[in-house]
């Protein structure tokens, strides 16, 4: 039986390497600036930065001490299991009722931010790393004791582990570092000696379902946003069965029921991901063709008769109800305007939880009663001593690019007439979407810093068909960065945005988008923040972990094509450096599994040599972005002197 179905994510592991850095300044470039001393605080190394005076800092904690709950897991005994933060770093805790208090369970450095019950309860399985190295180890923690058992090997990468459903043992992938392929083992969790492996596999597989009677594993192995293959394992011979052998699409988790028959999600014959039932004969019946988005969560109760799934209508997350047996749809629970996520059912199945994200409200978790449809909060956010009344709620609309489409956005608005200074912040991905889910760092731009902050989905985002989401891809690159040129015509068009001081910021794809948009659009920009972004192509995927580079392939194209390598030549941010003339913040992780931390070094370098003020900011023990809280609150006291710096004002 299936508890969490889900994506199967890429995993990623760091190779690092020296870069050369080959920009030239320009002709007419201001003398290279004097080598700008580095400093060393602890953890974090800086160049350039001044110190936050105290009045900023004071302002700037309440957003950054917003805490949110991620709903995790039912603990068997009538609780849940929600992630949160108390100190620096995100862990697991304990609610016994709704509106009791939160009893934290692990206490680590790095962060904890799943759980996993066994389906016979007693226990629940986490994961760590180690400075945001991605390379997660895999515990069991015995609820009744306290009790940790690591039963991952040290020094290998691991998948989320999937409890057989009598409890006994777990699945998961393992890679090791250099291998571009994942492992399937088996083990108890309560004893490491028991682990084996039972499949070498090929690429990004990992265990998704198992068997009622444990005999077979459901595998997936995703190869690209658009193509992933479903499989059967025997566990025992190791016979391994591809489903629909021959599909070129898309697949996003899947369950095994009693009749043999695979429930999943996918866009087979449709632009969006629906909930499809596949026969042992490859007939395939689409329960959602008729809702026109995507299926974006889902998950199977106990008996498998019903799924709850979530809905990505233009961002927004609803819930609905599937009835396996007659294939009647009906709608969920009603909700605010906001983004329902992680479905979970209860051990007995009558209740369904979930994590309510509301534009205006951080996340929470909540339950409702699959017949009733009667909500129950779980828990309720804090948000710094912030009045709720002040958030700002954005507002969703489209603009028009060079070709006549229409890309999707949102904007929030600060008080007062304006013209308001801009800042275009753009995800990352490239495959991901923006969605108007509360931001404490959005709110704290609109209404301290007077900033209008606009959040496009340009071409090649998810949540808008597969066709949208291809639009980018190998030779198209260059179109999601015409998409902010684009909007930056539909700022100028805006009475109240001062289309004169627009900042872009962005991280991992989304820094490349940063540093393009400084290329192509110079004239138009006051400045840029980049966080962990790819500053040249052919060296990313040089340096990336070995079993990342064709994941990345699939999207970006393949550097031994003498057509991509040029075209890689010719939109490298680090080739085209001279052009880049306005002030840029870069910060990064030194320990970046996916970009490594010298795509930041040689962009850093580069701006330096052609003497354009550069801010730099590297965390010693981060990753891909920061998750602890003293160098998240350093990055954004960062940012706001950058921000007041480029743009003026308070």
């Amino acid at each position: 039986m299936i508890r969490h179905p889900a994506l199967l994510a890429p995993m990623a592991a760091l190779a690092l390497g020296a870069c050369a850095v080959n920009a030239a300044p320009a002709p007419d470039a201001a003398p290279p600036a004097a080598e700008t001393a580095r400093k060393t605080d602890g953890n974090l190394v800086t160049e350039n930065i001044p110190e936050a005076p105290p009045e900023l800092v004071a302002r700037l904690e309440r957003y950054e001490n917003v805490r949110g709950h991620g709903f995790q897991d039912w603990t068997g005994e009538g609780g849940i299991l929600v992630s949160t933060r108390f100190a620096d770093v995100n862990q697991i805790h304990e609610v016994r009722f709704p509106g009791g208090a939160r009893r934290q369970l692990t206490f680590y450095k790095e962060p904890v931010n799943t759980a996993d019950v066994s389906p016979q309860g007693g226990a629940f399985l986490f994961a760590k790393d180690r400075g945001g190295d991605e390379y997660y180890q895999s515990y069991r923690f015995d609820l009744a004791t306290g009790g940790v058992t690591q039963y991952s090997d040290p020094g290998s990468r691991n998948g989320g582990g999937l409890w057989s459903d009598d409890g006994a043992q777990v699945a998961w992938a393992r890679t090791l570092a250099g291998d571009p392929n994942n492992d399937i083992l088996l083990a108890n969790p309560a004893d490491p000696a028991s682990m084996r492996v039972v499949l070498e596999g090929e690429g990004a597989i990992g265990p998704v379902d198992w068997s009622g009677d444990g005999k077979t594993l459901l595998l997936q192995r995703y190869k690209s946003i658009a193509k992933s293959h479903l499989f059967s394992l025997d566990v025992e011979t190791g016979t391994l069965t591809e489903i629909n052998a021959g599909d070129d699409v898309a697949y996003s988790g899947a369950a095994l029921l009693p009749d043999g028959s695979v429930l999943t999600v996918t866009d087979k014959d449709s632009e969006f991901q629906n909930l499809v039932r596949i026969a042992p004969d490859g007939t395939l019946t689409n329960f959602t063709a008729d809702i026109g988005w995507d299926v974006s969560d889902w998950a199977l109760s106990p008996d498998e008769k019903t799924a709850a799934f979530t809905v990505n209508e233009g961002g927004l997350g609803t819930i609905r109800l599937l009835e396996l047996e007659s294939g009647q749809v009906r709608p969920g629970p009603t909700l605010p305007v906001g983004i329902a996520s992680g479905l979970v059912f209860s051990p007995g199945g009558n209740q369904v939880g979930f994590t309510f994200n509301g534009a205006t409200s951080p996340a929470d978790a909540w339950s409702f009663d699959v017949a009733t449809l009667n909500l129950t909060r779980w828990t309720e956010a804090e948000t710094g001593g912030l009045d709720p009344e002040s958030f700002i709620t954005p507002e969703m609309f489209t603009y028009k690019n060079a070709e006549g489409m229409d890309i999707p956005a949102f904007i929030f608005r600060p008080e007062g007439a304006g013209p308001h200074p801009v800042i275009i912040s753009i995800h990352g991905g490239p495959e991901s979407q923006s969605r108007p889910g509360f931001s404490s760092t959005y709110q704290y731009w609109a209404n301290e810093l007077g900033l209008a902050v606009i959040v496009p989905n340009v071409r090649g985002s998810s949540g808008y068909g597969k066709t949208y989401v291809s639009l980018d891809n190998g030779l198209n690159r260059k179109k999601s960065v015409e998409d902010i040129g684009a909007l930056l015509d539909w700022t100028e068009a805006q009475a109240d945005l001062d289309a004169g001081k627009v900042v872009v910021h962005g991280g991992s794809y989304g820094g490349y988008m940063v540093l393009a948009a400084m290329i192509d659009y110079a004239d138009r920009l006051a400045g840029a923040v980049d966080i962990v972004g790819i500053s040249d192509f052919r060296t990313f995927l040089e340096n990336t972990e070995g079993y990342r580079v064709d994941l990345r392939r699939a999207e970006y194209g393949d550097e031994r094509d003498p057509e991509i390598a040029a075209f890689f030549e010719a939109i490298s941010p680090l080739g085209n450096a001279a052009k880049i003339t306005k002030p840029m913040l870069v910060i990064q992780g030194f320990n970046d599994p996916r970009v490594p931390y010298t795509e930041a070094e040689q962009i850093l370098a580069a701006l330096k040599q052609n003497g354009v003020e550069a801010w730099f900011m590297m965390a010693m023990d981060e990753g891909h972005g920061f998750r602890k809280q003293a160098n998240r609150e350093a990055q954004r006291e960062a940012e706001t002197l950058f921000l007041q710096d480029v743009l003026g004002g308070e």
